[in-house]
Parts: C-alpha cells; structure tokens; sequence
C-alpha cells in the first residue's frame, strides 16, 4: 500500500515537472527559432511578433489536440471500421453486425431498458437537484444538506454500488435481513425479496443508484444559477402577490432553463454510458442489460467478437452525437446573444 502512494506521489511529480518544463521551453525555444532580426545599429530588420502570438496558443493546445486525437478520435473512427467486419477483424462482412443486432432479442432489451434509463434518470436528477437548490436556501443548515448530499459525487459508481448492494441485500425467509430495503418490508409485515430479480423493478433500483449520485451534481449547478435570480424580480412577484409556488414555476425555472438543459444532457449523456452499476450490481441479468455492458459482453468475454462489440460502440456513440451537436449550438446561441 506504501509503494502504490508513494508510486501515485512520484508520478504526479514527475507529470507537473514535465508539464511546466514543457510550457517553459516550448516558449523558450519559440522566442529564439522566431526571435525579431535587428541590425548592427540597433533598427530592426524584421519582426516576428504578429507570427509569435500567433504560434504561441498551440504550444497550450497542441498537446491536448494531440492527446484527443491519439485517444479519441483516432479509436472513434477504428471503431466504426471495425464494426463492418467479422468477429476477429479480418473479413469485411459489411452491414450484417447491424442486422443482427435489429433482429437480436438481447440487443432488443437493451436498447429498451437504456430508452427507459433516459426517461427516468435525467428528469429525475433535474427535478430532484433544482427542488433541493431552492429547499436548501430557505433553512439555516442548507449549506450541510448540500454537503451531504453532494457527497455521493465524491464515490465511484463501483463504490456507490457497493454501498447499494447492501441496501438491497436478500438472505432468504426465515434468515436474518441485513438489506435496509428488506429490513424495512420485514418490520412492515411483509415478505423479503430478492430485488434484483424482479424484472422491471430490477432496473428502477438501479437507476435510484445513479439519481443518488447524479442529484448532487444537479443541486450544486442549478443552486449556482439560482443565485443569480435578480432578488428584486423575487420580491416585486411577492409584493403583486404571487405565491412561491408561482415564483417557482413562474419565475425562477424560466430564468435558470439555460442551466437546467446544461445539467439534463450532461446526465443523459451519463446514463448513455451507464455501465458500472449494472456491471456490478446485476452484469445483466434478470432483464437489465444495457447497450455499454452488451458491449463489453461481446468485445471482452467468451473469446470476444469486435464486429459486433464496435458495432455496439458504435451505435452508443452515434446516440450521443446529436446531444452534443444540440448543446453545442444552443451555447453559440447564448453566446452571441451576449
């Protein structure tokens, strides 16, 4: 354990060292290669200050660009290569990976239960985050709700699975419950399940995983933009006599919607990806597949197909396009309207 910090310590070191003496020499080495000509008398001949300004920003992004471009990019387009050939990559099969998965029961499932992932979590994580913003900034100790609620941002998704597994945990009748859920339908009188079993409920379980997790990143967004809200526009709506509930709807929601949409695709594009919990929570079974771990089911396991798991990275990735290319233009929007 020891070695690993100490490992972790000499590695952040190392990478902020380098960065900084990347920075440093770079520019160094772009004032001398571009360094302004001047004469024997002091006049100067030729300037280069236009072209080092010029250069000088892609000393920052360079790297970055090149960075996404070795990792993302480049893997993206593979990846869609990929799809259109056999399951060890070396016969072109053109569209036959996308027919099976149309005509593929599993695959079936799968984009259905992501449909309803889509539904429920983003809506529900919105609405949850905005209506503990306003809740919040009315009492004394909001500032130790937020925290707390928060927190489960600070965990992974593994780890907040974890955690949920024992608040779902089934023993079996007639044995002890240590599952808070079934602790609680025991002390009610009821009968203990097995909770992951149960198809459909199975999936909204899940999902109150990641809308614990994803209600905090709501809150502290939509909380920032709620501040903003002019308190004169507030108080003139109290003194016409609107209720807070008007104020609420009527009001605050219109002049944060920018926000709300922000926090909305950023939690769609989220559960597009969902795969950690499921994985660890039920590797979907009992009716809970989703389209990330069917993916990683055909790349990674029984030998591994890359037709049809880039096939399936292909069709998560082509969901999640048009809701970044939507975000995009909207910020456009706001910005030249600014």
């Amino acid at each position: 354990m020891e070695g690993q910090i100490l490992e972790a310590i000499v590695a952040i070191v190392v990478g902020i060292a380098a960065v900084a003496l990347y920075y440093v020499g770079s520019n160094w080495l772009l004032d001398r290669v571009f360094a302004d000509r001047v004469a024997p008398d002091g006049t100067v001949i030729k300037a280069y200050d236009r072209l080092r300004e010029r250069v000088r920003p892609w000393l920052f992004v360079g790297p970055a660009l090149l960075l996404l471009g070795l990792y993302l990019v480049y893997p993206a387009i593979q990846t869609f290569i990929l799809s259109f050939y056999n399951s060890n990559a070396e016969r072109f099969v053109g569209l036959s990976n996308y027919e099976w998965a149309f005509n593929d029961p599993e695959f079936q499932q799968s984009i259905g239960n992501n449909v309803l992932w889509l539904l429920i979590v983003p809506f529900t994580s919105t609405a949850l985050g905005l209506l503990i913003a306003v809740l919040a900034d009315r009492v004394r100790w909001g500032a130790i709700a937020k925290s707390l609620i928060f927190m489960p941002m600070a965990i992974s998704f593994v780890g907040a699975s974890v955690i949920w597994k024992f608040v779902y945990d089934f023993r079996g009748p007639g044995n002890p419950q240590i599952g808070v859920l079934n602790a609680i339908v025991v002390a009610l009188g009821g009968e203990p399940q097995a909770w992951m079993t149960i198809p459909f409920w199975n999936n909204i379980l899940l999902m109150v995983i990641l809308i614990w997790i994803q209600t905090g990143f709501a809150m502290v967004i939509l909380s920032a933009a709620l501040r903003g809200v002019p308190e004169e526009t507030l108080e003139a709506a109290r003194i016409d006599g609107a209720g807070e509930v008007q104020i609420f709807f009527r009001i605050m929601i219109p002049q944060v919607m920018g926000s709300i949409l922000v926090v909305w695709t950023t939690i769609t594009i989220v559960v597009l990806k969902v795969f950690d919990i499921v994985l660890a929570m039920t590797n979907g079974q009992w009716d809970t597949e989703v389209l990330a771990n069917l993916m990683y089911d055909w790349m990674f396991r029984g030998g591994g197909d890359f037709g049809r798991g880039s096939m399936i990275a292909t069709v998560i990735m082509v969901a999640v396009i048009p809701i970044m290319i939507w975000n995009i233009r909207r910020f456009r929007q706001e910005e030249e309207m600014r």
